[in-house]
């Protein structure tokens, strides 16, 4: 399907350059020559076939296609390439934009116009008309690069959205099972030490009561110490804190894995940025791992460097071993299967990354991946300075190109003109229009006020220029740049809905809203003085009138179009939020659901056996002691048995619903799909809660971090014997109608409010802990 877009459009520019030109020459009874037919073969088959391949080689195709129109220019009649010259060269450097960074698009349309502009001053001298060529010609090129660049903005945010659900849906899966394997691994640490323990010395003074009697009491008191440190652990382990949990961090990870290769004698040096835990430090784990097995496998001793650098958009992992000592026998070299290679670009292409392996010049080896980064946007390559210089040396190049006939040959003639004309003064006010448009998104304030200057400029570039065109068409010609400003703005929201990032200092804020109508000032002004100047046979009433309807009609169709981009974009944006809090949710739940069932295993055997370990130590039974221990230890050996099995899941429709002791899930779950959340709770919350308090908090903390924001955000819960207070920060979209309603929803039945602080995306909710009726509703 691609390869047929591909050729579709340079078929029909074919055939709509064969149209004008011969076609429309011979109706009029025109016979074009065999040379000038042979020479518009050779173009147009070189253009087409150059727009066929546009997408692999977008820049090589914009310039193949400028030189074949400006070579077969020369002897063909006017209008011969005027198709390929407009619309081929529009297609080629749309490409370019779409396909290429935003410098080497710059860097194109500047050199091609460029290019032209001496081209055509070699050719035929600076002429002395108004020049407006020039202008349709910058419109042109700065339309198709503007099309090029949305194209390319839509594509990545598209991609970005795909990456983030993929990830969300990794996750949602890994969720529950991290969950069952944290659990297993304290289950495992409490079986191993304590009760065995207690075992252990219960036994041991059983063995020794006749010859030490002492000992049955310091046994008797162990096991009551232990028995009470067996509860805290398992209370733990049944809630643990929603902070960040007290688990090994990636990178500690990373830190053992290498200290461990370290002990191998193998000297590894690393720099290793913090990771949040997920399928990218999974990912990035695996891939160091087996890359210094690796090394340790094939070049012992060799020196090795490890690098970590985890980014907003991407995480670079590159592991970098020097050619091993010589002398050093490599007695692993013959151990590998094969498929070490395989399994790195496996981890690497799970994650949507990318991995590349290969030696060195200095005879070591490297392993180089991309990974995701901290927003889950498509990975972007970097591109060597080197690169950056030999394309501006390139494009210098080109653009000198065609003044080297006038340094070397001296022509006699000069322009007859002493001023400047009005097409470059009209041209260079486009150029910097077209070059404020490119910085609208990081400076919108900036560039509407250089817009709303810059419209009033063309009544007078008209008047220095000595203009004698149409007069309508320049005023016409410098709205074009502001009802796409106003398109793209529109597009993006209004500025309400998007607070303003913190700054130290602030610009003058001019509401979105007071554009168009600022804007529409500004070109009926511009249009009045340009016919007023030049004269007019009408009242001079009607002109003001007439220009402003007509002003007012393109900025309110620039407007509503912005509007429509801007509900598309809304309505994709909440179904990729309701997707990623549906995986979260569900993944929360499960998660949930797997540790409610194995603590319920706790509360009924392991805890219920360690209490009754405790009563009959108090009570100086040792032999009730030692056996309390052993059905103890026995039912957390089979515990684990049962979770290893995953025996006893329970079912959708029976899971329990997540309180605040299930925060760190949902921590987690945030974190693992790349934003940075942090849940903290104050000694002063109560470890038990009421009911419908308990479920309302969580609920309401998942609401505020579903609101498809990406900034940190922290959540802190305290409590003041009376009300629970939840303040988010970093969610400026929770005061949004719709989200706000939701959470009024949730707290309204208990009584809560709810409101908004400062700084801007602050949210302070109240829950009072003491309401009518708990115990009855409890029931």
């Amino acid at each position: 399907m691609k390869r047929t877009d591909d050729r579709l459009l340079p078929v029909l520019l074919i055939c709509a350059q064969a149209l004008v030109w011969p076609v429309a020459p011979l109706l009029r009874g025109t016979v074009p020559t065999a040379a000038d037919l042979l020479v518009a073969a050779l173009v147009a088959g070189t253009v087409t076939a150059a727009l066929a391949l546009r997408r692999t080689r977008p820049v090589i195709t914009l310039i193949v296609v400028a030189a074949a129109c400006a070579v077969g220019a020369g002897p063909l009649p006017t209008g011969a390439m005027a198709v390929f010259g407009t619309a081929g060269v529009a297609l080629a450097l749309f490409t370019v934009a779409t396909e290429r960074d935003t410098f080497t698009t710059v860097l194109c349309v500047v050199t091609l116009a460029l290019w032209q502009f001496l081209q055509n001053i070699t050719l035929h001298g600076l002429s002395d008309n108004n020049g407006l060529d020039l202008v349709l010609i910058t419109l042109l090129y700065a339309a198709a690069c503007g099309a090029g660049f949305s194209v390319r903005h839509t594509r990545r945010a598209r991609q970005a959205a795909e990456l983030l659900l993929n990830r969300a849906e990794t996750e949602r899966h890994r969720l529950p099972a991290a969950e069952r394997r944290r659990m297993e691994r304290e289950l495992h640490d409490v079986s191993a030490h304590h009760l065995t323990a207690v075992v252990v010395t219960a036994g041991a003074a059983l063995g020794l009561r006749e010859r030490r009697p002492e000992l049955a009491a310091e046994a008797l008191e162990f096991a009551t110490e232990t028995g009470r440190e067996v509860t805290r652990a398992l209370g733990a382990v049944r809630a643990p804190a929603p902070s960040r949990e007290e688990l090994p961090s990636p990178e500690e990870r990373l830190h053992s894995l290498i200290a461990g290769f370290r002990r191998l004698n193998q000297p590894v040096e690393y720099e290793i940025d913090p990771l949040p835990d997920g399928a990218v430090a999974d990912a990035a784990y695996g891939i160091v791992r087996e890359a210094l097995t690796n090394v340790a496998r094939h070049a012992p001793g060799a020196h090795t460097t490890v690098t970590v650098r985890y980014g907003d958009t991407r995480t670079d992992i590159v592991i970098t071993s020097a050619a091993p000592p010589s002398g050093t026998p490599a007695h692993g070299a013959g151990l590998g299967g094969g498929r070490g290679q395989g399994f790195l670009r496996s981890r690497a292409r799970e994650t949507g990354g990318t991995l590349t392996t290969g030696p060195t010049p200095e005879g070591g080896w490297e392993v180089r991946a991309i990974l995701p980064g901290r927003t889950a946007a498509p990975i972007e390559h970097s591109v060597p300075r080197s690169y950056r210089v030999a394309q501006v040396v390139a494009a210098f190049g080109l653009v000198v190109q065609p003044l080297l006939p006038a340094l070397i040959v001296h022509a006699d003639s000069t322009s007859s003109g002493t001023h400047v004309s009005a097409g470059v003064l009209f041209t260079l006010l486009a150029a910097a229009q077209a070059v404020a448009l490119l910085w609208l998104r990081r400076a919108p304030r900036t560039v509407q006020l250089a817009l709303l200057a810059m419209a009033l400029l063309w009544p007078m570039a008209m008047s220095v220029g000595h203009y004698t065109g149409p007069v309508l068409l320049p005023p016409t010609l410098s709205t074009l740049a502001t009802c796409a400003a106003v398109i793209s703005l529109k597009g993006r929201g209004e500025l309400r809905d998007q607070p303003p990032p913190v700054r130290t200092y602030r610009l003058p804020q001019v509401p979105l809203s007071a554009f168009p109508i600022a804007a529409t000032a500004a070109h009926t002004t511009a249009l009045t003085i340009a016919v007023l100047h030049r004269g007019t046979t009408l009242p001079t009433w009607t002109v003001p009138t007439a220009a402003t309807t007509a002003t007012a009609l393109a900025i309110g169709a620039s407007y509503y179009a912005g509007s429509l981009i801007a509900h598309r974009n809304r309505a994709t944006r909440g179904a990729q939020s309701e997707q990623l809090a549906t995986w979260t949710e569900e993944a929360v739940r499960d998660a949930w659901a797997e540790r409610r069932r194995i603590a319920a295993g706790l509360e009924t055997t392991v805890l219920a056996r360690t209490a009754d370990m405790i009563t009959e130590a108090q009570a100086g039974h040792l032999d009730a002691t030692a056996d309390r221990a052993r059905e103890a230890l026995a039912a957390m050996r089979a515990l684990l048995d049962a979770v290893r099995d995953g025996e006893e899941r329970t079912t959708p429709a029976l899971r329990p619903q997540p309180t605040v002791q299930a925060l760190d899930l949902l921590a987690h779950q945030c974190r693992a799909t790349g934003r940075d959340v942090q849940i903290r709770v104050t000694d002063r919350v109560p470890e038990r809660l009421p009911t419908e308090v308990d479920l309302a908090a969580y609920h309401v903390a998942e609401t505020l971090l579903a609101t498809g924001d990406n900034a940190p955000a922290v959540l802190e819960l305290d409590a003041d014997g009376t009300t629970l207070t939840i303040t988010a920060t970093g969610v400026p979209r929770a005061t949004a109608p719709a989200v706000r309603a939701r959470l009024t929803a949730r707290i309204a039945p208990l009584g809560g409010t709810l409101t908004a602080g400062r700084p801007p995306g602050t949210v302070h909710l109240r829950l009072p802990l003491t309401a009518p009726d708990d115990e009855e509703r409890e029931r």
